[in-house]
């Protein structure tokens, strides 16, 4: 029996990592927008750097446009003790992207700093 997480077709997956200290960024919170501007997901990244929610499996994933993912990136870090002002440099990340086929998985990978980010569609 594997420990991997197995996901069908479909759906959205959302990893953030701080990389200037090499940590999953636990607690940092995440909302997820649909074509139509509605919320479809929103919660906090969990200890192994995932957002935990149906959407992963598809749930809600019903109509190709563009998304938005926004990263409340500043609030995080504040939080976690790091010195960075109000604002911060990134205080909340938006990230659009658009999916096409609803039968592929669309995984986002978030790598930070209090200064910079990468993100881009990665393999799930």
């Amino acid at each position: 029996m594997s420990d991997r997480v197995h996901l069908k077709p479909g759906g959205i997956s959302i990893h953030v990592f701080d990389v200037s200290r090499g940590i999953a960024a636990t607690g940092l919170r995440v909302e997820l927008k649909g074509p139509d501007g509605k919320r479809l997901a929103s919660g906090e990244i969990n200890a192994s750097g995932v957002l935990a929610h149906p959407t992963m499996q598809g749930d809600g994933i019903v109509a190709t446009g563009m998304y938005e993912a926004v990263f409340h990136v500043g609030e995080w870090y504040r939080a976690q003790g790091v010195a960075v002002p109000s604002p911060a440099f990134l205080e909340a990340v938006p990230y659009r992207f658009g999916i096409a086929d609803l039968a592929q998985h669309y995984h986002l990978p978030l790598k930070m700093t209090p200064w910079g980010f990468s993100l881009f569609r990665g393999g799930a």
